[in-house]
């Protein structure tokens, strides 16, 4: 196992740490790269022009208006969690850690064929390009939080209850492909939430949950073990909440 490359392909988000220090942990982590994130105004216009004005605009109020606030009142909520399941979101050490604009760059792209890994883990990146996937002659796999393909896209367990479905309250790590979570299933896990849970706080528990099957789905790619298994017959892409949305499952559903 020791002399696998193995490299982690994400975001600039808290779950990458977490995942990072898990994975180098159990298996070992050779480098990181990380993308920049995607300007606010570029990211508001492609959404506007995928999702139209109005939704959007219930989007960011939601964002702007109730989510720190859930926040606020969840901070001894989440150091709880981080405590009772080991999220170390100590930052990967300088020493192996690259920076590139974005995952889809000739940037990336060149510096995979240079790394020559066994194996890419993604964690919170946009969507990766045909011309990375293919670029290189090793398995991608990504942790979902979500059960797919069910709830594909973002907030998974919040979509899960506010649908009063918490049977698919939970996560996939599935192997990577160029659609949207689409990609074959490898493992998935139930997560269950408690009084003291909201819409800030269901990630974390994402995460915990996760976070022993990318361990598992990467010693089956480095073993040469992997056993796909079948996905729920429904498929549906789900987006982040407007601000309505939110108000009534929460008046009407108690999902928080």
């Amino acid at each position: 196992m020791a002399t696998k490359k193995i490299v982690l392909l994400a975001g600039d988000v808290f779950s990458t740490n977490v995942v990072f220090n898990a994975l180098n942990e159990s298996i070992g982590i050779d480098t990181v790269i990380v993308e920049e994130p995607i300007g606010r105004k570029t990211f508001i216009k492609k959404r506007i022009k995928k999702l139209g004005f109005i939704k959007v605009a219930g989007q960011i109020l939601f964002q702007v208006g109730v989510v720190p606030v859930l926040a606020a009142f969840s901070k001894k909520r989440k150091a709880t969690l981080q405590v009772q399941y080991q999220l170390n979101s100590t930052a990967p050490p300088s020493s192996i850690l690259k920076k590139v604009s974005s995952v889809n760059s000739d940037e990336t792209l060149q510096l995979l064929q240079q790394l020559n890994p066994d194996l890419v883990v993604v964690n919170g990146t946009r969507i990766i390009s045909k011309k990375i996937l293919s670029g290189v002659p090793c398995q991608f796999i990504n942790a979902h939080a979500g059960i797919t393909p069910k709830y594909r896209g973002v907030h998974g367990t919040y979509w899960a209850l506010a649908n009063d479905d918490a049977a698919n309250s939970g996560v996939t790590v599935h192997l990577v492909d160029t659609g949207i979570d689409t990609g074959a299933i490898l493992y998935q896990a139930s997560v269950t939430v408690s009084k003291e849970d909201n819409f800030t706080t269901y990630p974390l528990l994402q995460l915990a949950a996760r976070i022993p099957l990318l361990i598992k789905a990467s010693k089956d790619v480095l073993e040469n073990n992997l056993q796909p298994i079948a996905g729920t017959k429904e498929s549906r892409l789900w987006h982040h909440p407007t601000i309505w949305q939110y108000f009534y499952y929460r008046l009407v559903k108690k999902v928080k």
